[in-house]
């Protein structure tokens, strides 16, 4: 394997100049044209059959070597983020307000890289599709590929992909055949109660006290009412209520997200918010209603196909710089 490294560390400065060239110009989701069309054409001229559009920006290559029907995917994403760079490097963002502060620059760079040597020694037998997924920072990405039949019009067995981890040190590998990162949902709690002067709160029907006690109610979720082998994390991160100092306002709105570790958890925890939000508040004679917006399922590695990773891994870069069942992230 070392010849692999070798190969691969002997294009080092043209990965870098492609990872450059898509850091000065990055696109946010769904806006990845110059993107999609700088790597579209790099494919091309390596011998890929390349299809762009898939799922809006979405580019797909794909290569055939020998008469292997076997065929896997390898993705990487493509979009930027809506945030000013700082940074002061020669190939900082050209573009104002918006930078690959996520490292999909990176990860467009290595698949890059990945697909030229790919193409030049085909040592392989089968095929293999390179996904460049648009919009993964907005959770549209995906979704959208997926419903423009991406998995119909090129089948695979399986899919690989990776992210950066800035936790981990450099040259090192880790994975896991379980749970890698967690669901994310989000949600929009309305309490409603009965406005009045804050010398007479006996007429009204205060929505902050009963968002208080709401916000604390919600915490004992994880704590009180799961398994402490079960992981959930609920947070609340906005509270909007009230204009003048001198009057309880007649709503609340707090929002918030949950994440957890697997699936039934998801349920269980979505299924105690919403019977908090409905019954807590009563006790202040305030109304509680919720409004959910669903974000991704767990991040689940299948354990067949991450096991082949870490085989690779370890053939690569030995076993001392591979972890094979590194905690979950909650992020």
């Amino acid at each position: 394997m070392n010849s692999l490294l070798n190969a691969l560390n002997a294009d080092q400065e043209q990965m870098q100049a492609w990872r450059h060239h898509l850091h000065r110009h990055p696109e946010v989701a769904f806006d990845e044209h110059n993107t999609a069309r700088y790597i579209a054409e790099l494919l091309r001229s390596w011998g890929y059959a390349v299809t762009e559009g898939v799922g809006k920006t979405g580019v797909v290559a794909s290569l055939t070597v020998g008469d292997s029907p076997k065929a896997i995917g390898l993705r990487a994403d493509t979009d930027a983020l809506a945030v000013q760079e700082m940074s002061d490097s020669d190939h900082k963002s050209t573009i104002p307000g918006k930078s690959h502060t996520c490292g999909h620059d990176g990860h467009s760079a290595m698949l890059l890289g990945a697909a030229r040597y790919l193409a030049e020694k085909k040592s392989f037998n089968g095929t293999v599709h390179l996904i460049f997924q648009p919009a993964e920072e907005i959770m549209g990405g995906a979704p959208a590929m997926i419903a423009d039949g991406l998995f119909e019009r090129f089948p695979m067995d399986a899919i690989y992909a990776l992210h950066n981890w800035p936790g981990i040190p450099l040259g090192e590998v880790a994975l896991s055949d379980g749970a890698m990162m967690a669901s994310l949902d989000a949600f929009e709690i309305t309490l409603r109660g009965k406005s009045c002067h804050a010398a007479m709160p006996e007429s009204g029907a205060d929505p902050i006290v009963a968002a208080a006690q709401l916000i604390m109610a919600l915490q004992t979720i994880p704590s009180r009412r799961l398994s402490p082998q079960d992981s959930a994390v609920v947070s609340i991160t906005q509270i909007n209520g009230g204009e003048a100092i001198n009057v309880l306002p007649d709503t609340v709105v707090l929002r918030g997200t949950f994440r957890c570790l697997s699936n039934r958890v998801r349920e269980r925890v979505k299924a105690l918010i919403a019977h908090y939000v409905s019954t807590q508040p009563q006790v202040s004679d305030v109304q509680g209603s919720i409004a959910w917006y669903p974000g991704y399922p767990v991040t689940k590695n299948h354990r067949a196909e991450a096991l082949k990773v870490r085989e690779a891994a370890v053939a690569v870069l030995g076993e001392a710089a591979v972890s094979g069942q590194i905690a979950p992230s909650m992020a």
